[in-house]
């Protein structure tokens, strides 16, 4: 029998995860209040959870946020906080930041590590070390980080729950493992969890994949549809275009699932094509669990 990967172990957590950040929402002081103008970063999934974050804190009317990753932050211009995402706590361009930008704007830093420079780095610390990972690639941790800011924003997060067990529960199919390349779209706050996606599936299985805002999609990127490759949406499809994938002869996905939900069944998708392909997801190719840049 072969043994179940962290990767894999670590994903099927997430409904619990979910609804335990959710419980934890209303008691994090950090976070952002309303009418704040915030910045948010990160670096790789944390970037791509910080866009996600930025999009649903201001249509919540909650006030102006961006999302910039941590070696793009353009200044404090006028914002009244910074809020850094970073799993281990020792992300060398997200300590820098927060090291240029102490005394001139409140920062919060949401980590999963506790005892690492981070959490001394930044004025507020959110602790979600319940949702570490022993894995490189990350999964539970950038999920529940995002369950979290959903519930302060005042989302009920029960449905994305439910949904999260479904995905958890789905095996994908042979047909999807043994595609050769797949297109990952999204619209508002879910473009940024399509990117996400796309990300796993290089991370995990060293997959051919891509992301758009679904809308983008036609203008170019719809010519790479074709048999055995996959387009997946996360969230409304616009009008025709399923059908205009159908044309192509690619393979057109509708996620019905929350975007979080939709997020699950691709990282278990990453592990089994990793898996079919004889790669070990813990241990993805040139990567290390942290970027820890020289200091020289």
């Amino acid at each position: 029998m072969t043994a179940v990967s962290h990767t894999s172990a670590e994903i099927a957590t997430q409904p619990a995860l979910w609804a335990r950040a959710a419980a934890l929402a209303g008691e994090c002081a950090g976070l952002p209040k309303g009418g704040e103008r915030v910045a948010v970063v990160g670096c790789g999934t944390s970037w791509f959870i910080a866009q996600a974050y930025a999009v649903l804190r201001e249509r919540a009317g909650l006030g102006i946020t961006d999302a910039f990753a941590a070696s793009e932050f353009p200044g404090v211009r006028d914002y009244d906080r910074v809020v850094a995402l970073s799993r281990s706590g020792t992300t060398t361009e997200v300590l820098r930041l927060l090291a240029e930008v102490r005394g001139k704007v409140a920062t919060t830093a949401i980590t999963g590590a506790p005892g690492t420079p981070i959490t001394t780095a930044a004025d507020e610390i959110v602790m979600l070390d319940f949702a570490d990972e022993r894995s490189v690639v990350q999964t539970r941790f950038a999920t529940t980080a995002l369950a979290l800011f959903r519930a302060h924003l005042g989302e009920d997060l029960t449905a994305a729950v439910r949904d999260a067990e479904t995905a958890v529960a789905w095996e994908p199919e042979a047909a999807f493992v043994a595609a050769e390349q797949f297109t990952f779209l999204g619209s508002s706050w879910s473009a940024g969890l399509a990117a996400e996606a796309a990300l796993k599936m290089r991370e995990a299985a060293g997959a051919w994949t891509e992301s758009y805002p679904v809308m983008e999609y036609r203008h170019g990127p719809i010519s790479i549809a074709a048999p055995h490759r996959v387009t997946w949406v996360f969230g409304p499809v616009p009008e025709g275009l399923a059908e205009q994938v159908a044309v192509t002869g690619g393979t057109f996905v509708a996620g019905a699932l929350d975007p979080m939900a939709e997020l699950i069944r691709v990282q278990k998708l990453a592990v089994a094509i990793a898996e079919s392909r004889g790669l070990n997801p813990d241990e993805p190719r040139h990567l290390t669990r942290s970027v820890v840049l020289d200091a020289s």
